[in-house]
Parts: structure tokens; C-alpha cells; sequence
């Protein structure tokens, strides 16, 4: 498995918790101590910490030493790559809708044509 792909499963692995996106919900407002984003959450700090360290090893969350603190902020970098890896699925997705609503267009104009035609032989029997 090459690196990229790697890097891209620890991302998803980290998404995959509701707590670890709302953390990063609350980092896109700007840079947090760890006990400002314990404080949303009925977690206990090494819980907290815990799931900082997951976001870390996904590349998603930078940590730097401020004297005795350890602010956390957002790096969308990883993020950026696993929007462009789901973007190459969007486009198929876009693409099977769009033949879908041919396909659909298409039986709604057969049916109309094999209804008029229904209606136009009840006329003529009558």
C-alpha cells in the first residue's frame, strides 16, 4: 500500500468519530487548549487527549508547545487530499445521475406516446 494511501485511511479512520469531527468543527474557529475542547464534551481530558493524539497521527491537527500548554489548531491539508479523493466519486455519482435522468426522460416520453396511443384506439372504437 503506497504512503498516500496510508496517509488516506489514517484520515478516514479519524473522521469516522463524531467527537474527533466536532474537534475539528471547533479548531476551524481558530486554535484551542486541550481543556477548551474538553469543556463541550462529557469526556474526561485524557479521553479528550486521546482522540487529540488520533487527529495528530492523522496529520488533521497541529500541537505546539506554548510554555505548559499545548494549543491545538486545524491543518486542513490532509482534509484538502481526502476532498479531492472523494471528488473523483463525486464526478461518477454526477455522472450516473445525469444517465438517470436520460433514462427517466426517455420512459416518460415512451409512456406518453404508448398512452396517447391507448387513448387515440379507445376513440376509434367508439
Amino acid at each position: 500500500m503506497s504512503a498516500a494511501a496510508t496517509q488516506l485511511d489514517l484520515t478516514f479512520a479519524a473522521l469516522a468519530d463524531p467527537t474527533r469531527r466536532a474537534i475539528l468543527s471547533r479548531l476551524m474557529q481558530g486554535e484551542a487548549s486541550v481543556n477548551e475542547l474538553v469543556a463541550p464534551f462529557e469526556l474526561s481530558q485524557p479521553t479528550i487527549s486521546k482522540h487529540l493524539k488520533v487527529l495528530t497521527r492523522a496529520g488533521l491537527i497541529e500541537r505546539r508547545k506554548d510554555a505548559q500548554f499545548r494549543p491545538c489548531r486545524l491543518d486542513a491539508k490532509r482534509l484538502e487530499q481526502a476532498w479531492l479523493w472523494l471528488g473523483d466519486y463525486h464526478r461518477f455519482w454526477e455522472e450516473s445521475f445525469d444517465r438517470l435522468a436520460v433514462l427517466a426522460k426517455e420512459l416518460h416520453a415512451r409512456e406518453k406516446r404508448a398512452g396517447a396511443g391507448h387513448v387515440r384506439a379507445r376513440a376509434k372504437r367508439r
